[in-house]
């Protein structure tokens, strides 16, 4: 008997090796796949502007880290005691004006460069849903605690996120002709728009994704609801998807995009990550030290047959006891 429905991975052509960089851009499940990305050690950065859902705002921060936007003063505004830019999320927001630019410019920079550079991307769509600010006219990137009687709600036509994104891809190729284009559906609920609504709003998405030509697509999306398909899967508030699907989604992922090379080298890495993250009873202990020792010895050779590699963290780690 089959408990689960059957699912299709497509292979990503050519896979992705740790000579490449990746670029991550667009919802919070998209901050969770970085996080394996990089206790796996692949040269990867993510969300330029924080964390988005809406197409229009990942467009959006795309375009101005493709053509190097440098922030002024006037697009900053204030409110609630801190400098805000409505194309970024709160963590671009400061007390001090002189800070909250020198931060968004120097994002920009470093993610123009490494874009550049990068030879995938990852795009995670969150919602449909967007919210236009009625006086500055247009779709902003977080609300940043402003009254919601100065926004409209939207949920945007298929035709005008199809449009978006077609120009997207279009820009990221000239700009990078070298680039992967990969893209995802966030499996977290936006129970606040309504369960309906929700439904409605990633299916708008799915359909203008996969209207697009030239793009490979993860069902990322479809692993958690149509797979996984059980509240077990889920945290407590029901709507983002816990521990236990995002190691399967990352599972899978790495099954149909990583190639299959770097399997055994990835586990390794990740006995590194555990190891560092255990904590002894005793430091001063004989075990303890052996077992130090024999991590920095896994990392010296690591870091010798895979020099591309950035093993310093760890080699520091467990070369002064932890």
């Amino acid at each position: 008997m089959n408990f689960q429905l059957p699912l299709q991975f497509p292979k990503l052509e050519p896979s992705i090796t740790y000579h490449d960089a990746v670029y991550l851009c667009g919802s919070c499940f998209s901050a969770n796949m970085v996080n394996y990305f990089q206790r796996h050690k692949f040269n990867v950065e993510f969300n330029s502007h924080g964390i988005m859902f809406n197409p229009m705002s990942v467009c959006n921060s795309l375009i101005e880290v493709i053509e190097g936007k440098q922030y002024t003063e006037k697009d900053l505004f204030y409110l609630n005691e801190y400098w805000n830019s409505w194309n970024h999320h709160s963590d671009f927001s400061f007390l001090e004006k002189e800070t909250c630019l020198t931060t968004i410019n120097a994002a920009i920079r470093k993610h123009q460069a490494f874009l550049k550079e990068s030879k995938f991307i990852f795009i995670t769509l969150g919602s449909a849903f967007a919210y236009w600010h009625l006086e500055e006219q247009q779709y902003v990137s977080n609300n940043h605690r402003a009254p919601a009687n100065v926004f409209r709600k939207d949920l945007l036509p298929i035709a005008t996120i199809q449009e978006q994104l077609e120009n997207l891809n279009k820009a990221l190729l000239l700009f990078n002709p070298n680039l992967t284009i990969i893209y995802t559906i966030s499996p977290v609920r936006h129970v606040r728009d309504g369960v309906i609504e929700n439904n409605r709003s990633k299916a708008r998405l799915l359909e203008a994704v996969h209207s697009l030509n030239a793009i490979y697509y993860f069902p990322s999306y479809e692993l958690v609801v149509d797979v996984l398909r059980d509240y077990r899967f889920y945290d407590a508030d029901l709507v983002h998807p816990n521990y236990m699907a995002t190691q399967v989604v990352w599972e899978q992922l790495v099954q149909s995009c990583v190639h299959p090379s770097l399997y055994d080298l990835m586990k390794q890495l990740e006995q590194i990550y555990k190891a560092k993250q255990h904590r002894p009873k005793d430091i001063r202990s004989e075990a303890h030290k052996r077992f130090l020792q024999q991590h920095l010895a896994l990392c010296s050779e690591l870091k010798m047959l895979h020099p591309e590699l950035n093993l310093e963290d760890e080699m520091v780690y467990f070369s002064q006891g932890g």
